[in-house]
C-alpha cells in the first residue's frame, strides 16, 4: 500500500494545501498518476462542487485532473477504476455518513490494499485509520457505524495538540485520547501534529516534519517519535 496522510490542509497565512503540496506532487507521480478520484463528503458549509474546484486548483500545480466522486452515476465503479484517491478534510462524520451511504468503504479498501496511492488530510486521515474515534470533531450526523476504511491497524489524532487553552477548565486533547485508549486497550493512537505527515510505502512507515509523533497505548506513558526513527510498531 501507498498512503500520504496529512494532520491539516491549511496553515495561517498559507494558502490551502500549500506547505504539504511537494510531498503530495512527489507521492503521486511515482506512480505517473493523471487523474485521482477525491471524496469531498466532509464539506458541510459549502458545496461538493466548491470543495472539489477548491482541490483542482491546487492539483492543477502538478497537471493531475480532480474528480469529485459526487458526480459520479456509480461510485463503486469510479474507485475501482480510480488512478489515485484522495480524500479531503472537514466533519469526520459527515465524511463517514456519505462514505457509507455511497457504498465505497470495502471499495476503497481493496483497491488501495492492491497498491491504488491514497491522499487523505485531516478527516481523510482519520478515515483511513479502523475507525473514526479518535476524530476531534462534533458528531453532526449519525453514521451507521464508526468503522472506517481500515487501510492502517493504528488510530490517527489529526491537529494533535499539546496546549491547554488559559481558563480552559475541559479535558486536554491527551486526557481524551487517554480515555479513548482505556476503553479500546491494545490499540495506538498517533498524535499528529500540524504539518505533519504519515508516509506508508514498501511496507515502512515514515514521519514527514520537525514535529515528532506523540504515541499513546493503554498502560504505557507516551512516546514521542521523531521522523528517522523506527515507526514499524505501529503496523503490528
Amino acid at each position: 500500500m501507498r498512503l500520504l496522510l496529512i494532520s491539516n490542509s491549511t496553515n495561517p497565512g498559507e494558502e490551502y494545501l500549500d506547505y504539504p503540496k511537494k510531498h503530495i506532487q512527489t507521492f503521486l507521480e511515482k506512480d505517473n498518476i493523471g487523474e485521482i478520484l477525491f471524496v469531498p463528503y466532509a464539506a458541510v458549509t459549502f458545496s461538493y462542487d466548491a470543495y472539489t474546484e477548491k482541490v483542482q486548483s491546487r492539483f492543477d500545480e502538478f497537471g493531475i485532473k480532480v474528480r469529485g466522486i459526487h458526480r459520479e452515476s456509480d461510485p463503486v465503479a469510479a474507485v475501482m477504476a480510480a488512478q489515485a484517491i484522495a480524500v479531503g478534510g472537514g466533519n469526520t462524520f459527515h465524511l463517514l455518513k456519505h462514505v457509507r451511504e455511497s457504498g465505497i468503504v470495502d471499495a476503497v479498501r481493496e483497491k488501495v490494499r492492491r497498491g491504488t496511492p491514497y491522499v487523505g488530510w485531516s478527516a481523510g486521515s482519520n478515515i483511513a485509520c479502523p475507525s473514526i474515534c479518535t476524530t476531534n470533531d462534533m458528531p453532526i450526523v449519525e453514521p451507521e457505524s464508526f468503522e472506517a476504511f481500515k487501510l492502517i491497524p493504528f488510530q490517527i489524532n489529526p491537529h494533535y495538540l499539546d496546549t491547554h487553552p488559559q481558563g480552559h477548565a475541559g479535558e486536554t486533547r491527551e486526557q481524551r485520547i487517554e480515555e479513548y485508549i482505556a476503553a479500546n486497550p491494545g490499540m495506538y493512537v498517533a498524535g499528529l501534529r500540524e504539518t505533519c505527515i504519515l508516509l506508508l510505502e514498501n511496507g515502512n512507515l515514515s514521519l514527514i516534519g520537525d514535529k515528532p509523533l506523540r504515541v499513546f497505548r493503554n498502560g504505557q506513558k507516551p512516546v514521542e517519535v521523531k521522523s528517522g526513527e523506527d515507526f514499524i510498531f505501529l503496523l503490528k
